[in-house]
């Protein structure tokens, strides 16, 4: 994890924290002060004043979402040097990036923060690459096609491992000092659509997030996770899984554009769907 974004998330929890303060911790990072300046000077904020400093553009940006912009960032950098056996680095952030934009969709639907819920959806399985190589041997047997496709990755990693990549993940993201709310989804992404009975966390970022969560990638970890958007969108008719995944489609082509992605979310439900019938 950079020093800055380290330095920043403690600042950040100090009560006086002020702009100027943060600005001067991000400025002597160059690399993330310029991801910085480009994401706030980027015609998508449509901003009429452009930020020429790290101070300029956490104040245009507001503290909130510089944090939870950076962490992404921290992540991102963390991870790109890493390699794994057994995922492809590309499929999978490109999956990443589909499941961060479906749990935005479904954060709206719920009235929850949406900017925090997309930063969580990127973020919740940062550490499978890292982890899969590192304990090749351990995550070579569920990926082999003999093995029971009824078993979820967790519940593959809680017998084998004794902990699954979401605790982790969690306790990781704890460590660097990441905002609570990123912990916890992290931490929940894999309790399922339960979360959005839950009478505390039920109208949060953890629901949105755990939803996402179902979408089906490369690793097979929720081996039914797309029959249960079906019958979520069946229980709950705003949850329209088609028009969700075209808007999911779309929006990753406008952040993504040329990008190949085999495992397209929407490709996808049209053949859950269409099988459905």
């Amino acid at each position: 994890m950079p020093v800055a974004v380290t330095k920043f998330s403690q600042k950040v929890n100090e009560l006086n924290a002020s702009v100027c303060e943060l600005g001067k911790i991000i400025e002597g990072d160059s690399g993330l002060t310029c991801e910085l300046l480009w994401h706030v000077n980027s015609s998508a904020l449509g901003l009429s004043q452009k930020a020429s400093s790290a101070t300029q553009a956490i104040g245009f940006l507001g503290i909130r979402e510089s944090q939870l912009f950076l962490s992404t960032k921290a992540i991102q950098r963390a991870m790109r040097g890493r390699e794994s056996k057994l995922i492809n680095i590309r499929d999978f952030w490109n999956t990443n990036m589909e499941r961060a934009i479906l749990a935005r969709v479904v954060a709206g639907l719920l009235g929850a923060e949406t900017e925090t819920t997309f930063t969580a959806g990127m973020l919740q399985d940062f550490l499978l690459p890292a982890l899969t190589n590192d304990l090749f041997a351990k995550y070579l047997d569920f990926t082999k096609p003999e093995f029971d496709e009824s078993v979820s990755l967790v519940q593959y990693e809680k017998k084998n491992l004794g902990w699954d990549h979401a605790e982790a993940a969690a306790r990781v993201m704890f460590i660097w000092g990441f905002p609570d709310e990123l912990i916890c989804c992290a931490l929940l992404h894999h309790h399922g659509l339960k979360l959005l009975a839950d009478r505390q966390l039920g109208r949060t970022s953890a629901p949105a997030v755990a939803v996402s969560a179902l979408m089906l990638d490369a690793m097979r970890q929720v081996p039914n996770g797309l029959a249960q958007l079906v019958h979520l969108s069946e229980k709950w008719p705003t949850f329209d899984l088609l028009k969700i995944a075209e808007t999911v489609d779309q929006e990753f082509r406008e952040i993504s554009p040329g990008t190949s992605n085999p495992f397209a979310f929407q490709r996808r439900c049209e053949k859950m769907l269409a099988g459905a019938r």
